[in-house]
């Protein structure tokens, strides 16, 4: 029997989301984490002990330059990914970077075309496609029981406070398109294919943000099916939806609708199924986020199974490119109030 060799990994940025990043690489076989990096001391060494690396760093070049890597998660604020990627391409070292990609399609582009003549892996870390029950979705539209999808509605509102967590959110001139609205923009893509004209309108609720808290688009896609991508942190419901994504994907013989409480409904030719598809809890989870860690859990996996294989993973920084595209679009749709033809 052929052991394939262990992948020795380490990760930049310890804070509040990254942690879901180190539990899934230490819940994955054949992977090991060798070193965490962060520019708080006190967070790189927490890091360190709980998930067993071998060496804490404030320094990422003093990290490449010191340790021997297959890759690297970069898991820090998009200013910062650009230099990191060059840093890591000037190791040999493949890369796995957190979405946003960069602040610009320009520096994203960049990021792709380094990796690229450097011969590198390159993977964004775009996870929600990877929500099992988001997979459940596209896999029964896969398997051709609602035919040709024509039309979907992805969906994502909700009120729960995401600043306390993460509060330099509150500060971003540019807020739930470029934080959330790129995930379900992502899934909007992996369901029903790349676009043709996107129209976006915008609104600011929170006036203790500085950034737009609601986003709704109108999507045309290259094959004539049409797509509504609507996110919002400023809705007022009970029960609390948050973390669901809510999906309803309308195709020639019937309908699949994602609803909440992990519902999957299937009605085709006449008759209606409906089953749980609530993710697994692995012990290092926690509800309501359990939808979302098993989704790094699932990304990462498919990382190291793509790797294995020889294969460009999924969410390659040049899929991302699409992705990111979007974002922009809706952007400069909202501010001009036009119909626009995204670019990647």
């Amino acid at each position: 029997m052929t052991t394939e060799p262990r992948l020795r990994m380490a990760l930049i940025g310890c804070g509040f989301f990254a942690q879901n990043h180190l539990h899934a690489w230490a819940s994955i076989p054949g992977v090991e984490i060798v070193a965490v990096c962060d520019r708080d001391a006190a967070k790189a060494e927490a890091a360190r002990t709980t998930f067993g690396a071998a060496r804490a760093y404030t320094d990422a070049a003093a990290m490449m330059a010191a340790e021997k890597l297959d890759f690297v998660d970069i898991a820090t604020t998009m200013q910062t990914h650009r230099a990191l990627v060059e840093l890591a391409a000037s190791h040999g070292v493949h890369v796995i970077v957190q979405k946003p990609l960069a602040p610009s399609i320009e520096d994203c582009r960049a990021i792709v075309e380094i990796c690229e003549r450097a011969g590198l892996r390159l993977m964004v870390h775009e996870n929600f496609r990877f929500q099992s029950p988001i997979l459940a979705a596209r896999k029964a539209l896969a398997e051709g029981r609602i035919g040709r999808a024509h039309f979907l509605q992805a969906s994502f509102r909700s009120g729960y406070d995401v600043f306390s967590g993460q509060p330099y959110l509150a500060t971003e001139k540019r807020f739930i398109l470029i934080d959330l609205g790129i995930h379900i923009l992502d899934v909007c893509r992996a369901i029903m294919g790349e676009v043709e004209t996107l129209y976006c309108q915008t609104q600011h609720i929170n006036p203790k943000i500085a950034g737009e808290d609601v986003a709704t688009s109108l999507i045309r896609h290259q094959n004539g099916g049409v797509s509504i991508v609507d996110c919002s942190y400023a809705s007022r419901r009970l029960p609390e939806p948050f973390p669901q994504t809510l999906l309803r994907i309308e195709g020639e013989h019937g309908t699949i609708e994602l609803l909440e409480g992990y519902r999957l409904r299937v009605t085709s030719e006449g008759t209606v199924t409906e089953q749980s598809v609530e993710p697994e809890t692995p012990a290092w989870t926690q509800k309501p986020w359990h939808v979302l860690q098993e989704s790094v859990l699932n990304l990462e996996r498919h990382w190291v199974e793509s790797w294995r294989a020889g294969k460009s993973p999924e969410t390659s920084g040049a899929d991302n490119l699409r992705t990111y595209g979007l974002v922009m679009a809706a952007y400069a749709s909202a501010e001009s109030g036009s119909i626009i033809q995204p670019a990647a």
